[in-house]
C-alpha cells in the first residue's frame, strides 16, 4: 500500500486484508467500531493463527473526539498452582517459554470482548455476537489461504513446536509447514467461535465450553483450570495520558508497556528535533527509548504489586529530569534485557466518529504450542515473562497479571483530528509507535507514509536474536554512519521486515473524513466506505 485511503462512513485497519474485510462489512451493516474490531479479531484468530488466538489476551482504548476513552482490560493472571515450586520441582531454572508449563495463565481476549460488546451496547451497538464472527466461522470452516509469514514461521519454528500437544495435527501438512496460499481448514476453532456466538462470551469461562477447555488443558499438562477460568474477568481501567503540544495521548496502565510509548514521545518532544528523518530524529527517539525502557522495566508488571505509580513519570518533573539525561550528540551504552512478542493490532472508527483501538496476542509466535483438540485454541504463553526468583511484580505467584508488552494507543488533537493507532512487534511495540506518530503527527507527514517509511529497532523482539539498533537498508547512508559515529551499534535489515512490526492507523479528521493505512510488512488492509 502506498497511499492513505480515505472515506466518510467508516473506516478499518488489521494486518490481514480478510479481517478487514470483516470489520468493513460490519460498518455497513450499521454496527459501529467497536463491533467491526470484535469481527477483525475473530477472522484474525483463523487466518492469521501464527499471530494471535482466542486463548490470548487483550487490551481496547475506546473513546470518541473530545472525550478520555475508556480503557478495558482482558489481561490473564496466573493459575492457582502456578508457582515456583512448580517449576523447580520439574527441575527447571526459569518458565519454559513453550509446551504446558508455559501455558500458566488463564486467557482473558474473550473476556475482553465480552466487555467491549457491553460498552458497545451502552453506545447504542445492536449486532450480536453471533454475527460478529460470523465471517471467522466461515473462514474457519471452508478454509482460507495461507500466509508466506504462517508457512515461514510454522516451517522456523517446527523443531520447537511440532512435538507440543495438537500442534502437528492443527497447522503441518503431512508432517511439514503448509506452502504459502495452500487452503488450510480449522474446523474445531470454527465450531467453537460458533458456539461463543450463540451461548456468549461466558461460556469460554464459566459454561459448557470452559469445561472443555478445562479438560484439554489438564490433559495437554497446564496447571490451569476450571476454577482458573471461572476466575478470569475484564475490567474497566484509567488510562495514562499525557500532553504534547496541542496533542493528548492515551495509551494503556500496567501490566502493559504503555507507560513506555508514552514516556518516548514525551521525552523525544522536550528535545527540540525540528524534523524528521535525520540524525537527530532516529538518534532522539533511540535515546529516549532507553530512558523509557529502564523505567518500565524496573516498575512495570503486575499492576498489584508494582512499587510505585505509573502515572508518577508521566510529570512534567519526571520527564524533565529523564530528557535531561540524553546526550543529543552520543548513545548511552545498551543493551537492557529485551522481550519478543507475537500480536496483532486493529483499530476502527465509525462514521459517529466512536474509535476502537485493540491489541490481542498469544506472546510468542503460536503461543505456547499448545493446541486444545475439542475446541482447536491456541493457548498463550504469556506467563513464560515471570520470574521464579528474586523480587517485584514480574516475579510469578498465584493470580498475578503478566507483564505485558501490548499497548493500544489513541491521541486527541487540539484541531479536531482524533486517532487511533498501534502494532505488533514486542519490544519494538513502542519504537514502532513512536516512529509512526512523530512522523505524523509531529512532522506533519501523510499517514501511510509515515507507516512506510523505514523503521529501527533498538534490542530483540520478533524474529531477531540480537541486541543492536536495527535499521532497515532504506535509510541514507549518511544517517547510518551518523548513528554509527555516535556510539549506537548499528545492523542493517530487509528493506521491509516484519521484526519492525505490523502498524496500522486511522485518523478521523475534524469534517468527519477519514483515513486509513496498514503497514506493507504485513498482510494487511486498511479499507473504508
Amino acid at each position: 500500500m502506498l497511499n492513505t485511503v480515505r472515506a466518510r462512513r467508516g473506516m478499518v485497519t488489521s494486518p490481514h486484508h480478510l479481517a478487514s474485510e470483516a470489520g468493513l462489512r460490519v460498518l455497513r451493516e450499521g454496527g459501529n467500531a467497536v463491533e467491526a474490531t470484535i469481527a477483525m479479531a475473530a477472522a484474525l484468530a483463523v487466518v492469521y493463527p501464527h499471530m494471535t488466538a482466542i486463548g490470548g489476551d487483550g487490551f481496547w482504548l475506546i473513546g470518541a473526539p473530545g472525550e478520555t476513552p475508556v480503557a478495558i482490560d482482558a489481561c490473564s493472571r496466573a493459575a492457582a498452582a502456578a508457582m515456583p515450586e512448580l517449576y523447580f520441582r520439574a527441575g527447571l531454572e526459569a518458565i519454559p517459554q513453550r509446551g504446558p508449563l508455559a501455558a500458566n495463565t488463564t486467557a482473558g481476549t474473550v473476556a475482553g470482548w465480552g466487555e467491549a460488546l457491553a460498552l458497545s451496547g451502552e453506545r447504542g451497538g445492536t449486532l450480536p455476537l453471533a454475527r460478529l464472527v460470523e465471517d471467522a466461522v466461515w473462514h474457519a470452516r471452508n478454509g482460507f489461504a495461507v500466509t508466506a509469514s504462517q508457512s515461514e514461521l510454522t516451517a522456523q519454528k517446527l523443531p520447537e513446536l511440532g512435538h507440543i500437544s495438537g500442534f502437528a495435527d492443527t497447522f503441518l501438512t503431512n508432517g511439514a509447514a503448509p506452502a504459502t496460499g495452500s487452503t488450510m481448514k480449522l474446523p474445531a476453532l470454527g465450531e467453537t467461535l460458533h458456539r461463543l456466538g450463540i451461548e456468549g462470551t461466558e461460556s469460554f469461562y464459566r459454561g459448557a465450553l470452559a469445561r472443555e477447555i478445562a479438560q484439554d488443558l489438564a490433559a495437554a499438562g497446564s496447571p490451569v483450570t476450571l476454577d482458573d477460568l471461572a476466575a478470569c474477568r475484564a475490567s474497566r481501567v484509567t488510562p495514562l495520558s499525557v500532553r504534547l503540544p496541542g496533542i493528548q495521548l492515551f495509551n494503556f496502565p500496567p501490566p502493559t508497556q504503555g507507560l513506555a510509548s508514552l514516556m518516548i514521545l514525551a521525552l523525544f518532544g522536550r528535545l527540540g528535533v525540528s524534523e524528521a528523518e535525520g540524525f537527530a530524529h532516529l538518534h532522539g527517539l533511540v535515546e529516549a527509548t532507553k530512558q523509557a525502557f529502564l523505567v518500565r522495566d524496573r516498575l512495570v508488571g503486575d499492576p498489584d504489586s508494582m512499587p510505585g505509580d505509573p502515572r508518577d513519570w508521566l510529570t512534567d518533573q519526571a520527564l524533565d529530569t529523564l530528557a535531561a539525561r540524553i546526550d543529543p550528540a552520543h548513545a548511552r551504552p545498551w543493551p537492557a534485557p529485551p522481550s519478543a512478542g507475537d500480536t496483532v493490532w486493529l483499530g476502527a472508527i465509525d462514521g459517529d466518529g466512536l474509535a476502537a483501538s485493540f491489541i490481542q496476542s498469544i506472546y510468542f509466535e503460536f503461543g505456547s504450542g499448545i493446541v486444545l483438540p475439542q475446541t482447536g485454541i491456541v493457548w498463550q504463553n504469556r506467563g513464560s515473562s515471570f520470574a521464579l526468583a528474586g523480587d517485584g511484580p514480574r516475579v510469578l505467584a498465584p493470580g498475578r497479571k503478566p507483564f505485558h508488552t501490548l499497548n493500544p494507543a489513541m491521541a486527541q488533537f487540539e484541531d479536531g483530528r482524533h486517532m487511533v493507532y498501534g502494532t505488533m512487534g514486542g519490544e519494538g511495540q513502542p519504537q514502532t509507535q513512536a516512529a509512526l506518530f512523530s512522523r505524523y503527527g509531529l512532522f506533519g507527514q501523510e499517514l501511510q507514509a509515515a507507516i512506510t517509511a523505514p523503521r529501527w529497532l533498538l534490542g530483540r523482539t520478533w524474529g531477531a536474536e540480537t541486541v543492536t539498533l536495527k535499521l532497515e537498508d532504506r535509510f541514507p547512508p549518511a544517517v547510518t554512519d551518523a548513528l554509527r559515529a555516535a556510539g549506537h551499534e548499528v545492523e542493517t535489515v530487509a528493506p521491509f521486515d516484519a521484526m519492525m512490526g505490523h502498524a496500522g492507523a486511522i485518523v478521523r479528521q475534524p469534517d468527519g473524513r477519514l483515513e486509513g493505512a496498514s503497514d506493507p510488512r504485513s498482510d494487511g488492509a486498511a479499507m473504508g466506505f
